[in-house]
């Protein structure tokens, strides 16, 4: 019998701030030489209007910047498209590959057990952290907050966002799923519904630094009602393994761009172990004061290996110890042993 999992005791860091963040961290950093970048996105619309099925479009590519200036090397790209219910159920998908697999998770819905599936379904996409498989692990994440989009063009979005709140099970309680909804905080009614009437954002500029317009993948134009979810992994080795880490929440408006939730991560880990010997997070753009309390509590997963992350993370920081986006973030970073071995490939 394997032996029981010991749940770490978790005590939530207490700190609040007195307003919630809201300072964009601007254009990615230009790509360093001797490095490899993954970007990943999912660009979602409704083309029926609210309330009708959404349209995701994602993008993942892995692209090598030699350390002697060459021309960058694209090693990977993979591509994504899924049709989902307005409960998030997946009413069609089409992937770049492994399509047959793919049509096995038509009428599977985002959240619960369906990233485990999504590792038994694509056992080698999984094992080889290919960006097919970062994004299909990224439906559930992305496809739960890509409907706060429309508070960018409906003037009464805070009445439809608690109105349709109290209409899911279980009256749309949200206490205690995270340190942003922990008991008392702002971000709640005293019945523990979401309260979005202090709801902070931030425009936030183009992602793709003007200095480097090959540091990202191509995304897909948002003319009206879109939301966004975007991620970047720079990994470069100097002696240990280095990781800088961005994530982005967006969604277009009728002014411009606004952030919702925007992370910078640092991580060095050992090129071997590949143990993590430290680890920083930096919340940029949160929704309410209590959202940054679970930025220090990364630190919980000092020594922990890379290649553990996935389960490692919701184990180290549930419920108010984490923070459901900022654990979006983190679980990513298994993905940085096969980056770092394809790294050291191309080098």
């Amino acid at each position: 019998m394997a032996p029981r999992r010991i749940r770490p005791v978790t005590t939530l860091n207490q700190v609040v701030t007195a307003a919630a963040p809201n300072t964009p961290d601007g254009p990615s950093p230009l790509r360093r030489p001797g490095s490899i970048r993954r970007t990943a996105s999912f660009d979602t619309d409704w083309p029926a209007g609210r309330g009708e099925p959404q349209r995701m479009r994602a993008r993942a590519r892995d692209l090598f910047t030699p350390v002697d200036g060459g021309p960058a090397v694209v090693l990977a790209e993979d591509s994504l498209e899924v049709t989902a219910s307005p409960l998030r159920e997946i009413l069609a998908l089409s992937a770049c590959r492994e399509e047959a697999a793919a049509q096995g998770l038509i009428g599977k819905r985002g959240g619960g057990h369906l990233r485990s599936e999504i590792a038994t379904r694509f056992p080698a996409e999984h094992a080889d952290a290919t960006p097919l498989h970062l994004l299909l692990d990224d439906y559930s994440g992305a496809s739960l907050v890509a409907g706060w989009a429309w508070t960018r063009w409906t003037p009464d979005w805070r009445e439809r966002m608690v109105a349709d709140a109290r209409a899911r099970p279980g009256g749309g309680r949200m206490e205690g799923i995270c340190a942003g909804f922990r008991p008392g905080s702002s971000a709640l009614f005293a019945d523990g519904v979401h309260n979005p009437a202090s709801q902070s954002n931030a425009p936030v500029p183009p992602l793709p630094h003007p200095d480097d317009p090959l540091g990202w993948h191509e995304f897909t134009a948002q003319d009206g009602v879109g939301f966004r979810r975007a991620r970047r992994m720079d990994l470069w080795l100097d002696g240990v393994i280095h990781l800088d880490v961005g994530f982005q929440d967006s969604a277009a408006g009728p002014g411009g761009r606004i952030g919702l939730h925007e992370y910078r991560l640092s991580a060095t880990a050992d090129p071997v172990s590949f143990n993590v010997i430290s680890i920083k997070v930096e919340p940029r753009i949160l929704p309410y004061p209590e959202c940054p309390a679970a930025s220090a509590n990364a630190e919980r997963l000092a020594g922990v290996s890379l290649s553990d992350f996935r389960l490692e993370v919701i184990e180290r920081l549930p419920g108010t110890v984490g923070c459901t986006h900022l654990n979006d973030v983190l679980r990513s970073l298994e993905d940085a042993p096969a980056l770092a071995r394809a790294l050291a490939a191309a080098n």
